[in-house]
């Protein structure tokens, strides 16, 4: 019988395995990546909704967007610092690297 590599392994006494962490966190990318597709607007306003949302269910990072290559990005992350109160989640922006 093949393991299931997706679940935490246990030992022989039923035991989760240490060697697991004991919580996974979420990254999203759906204000960023989500919305660059052909025909997609998503505009400050949406942007600000949907990261209530991702709060909401508990997301534990938001990557909002990349504010040094898109205006509607520097709007959104202007605005989010006055106006989005995040409970679970942590914004974030994205960035070039090399």
């Amino acid at each position: 019988m093949s393991e299931d590599s997706s679940a935490p392994p246990l030992d022989r006494q039923g035991r989760r395995d240490s060697r697991w962490p004991k919580k996974v966190e979420i990254f999203d990318t759906t204000l960023r990546d989500g919305v660059q597709f052909e025909g997609i607007s998503v505009s400050p306003d949406d942007k600000l909704k949907v990261a209530g949302q991702l709060d909401f269910l508990g997301v534990d990072w938001i990557e909002g967007g990349w504010p040094g290559s898109n205006p509607k990005d520097e709007e959104f992350f202007r605005r989010a610092s006055d106006e989005l109160i995040l409970k679970n989640s942590t914004l974030v922006a994205f960035g070039s690297t090399r």
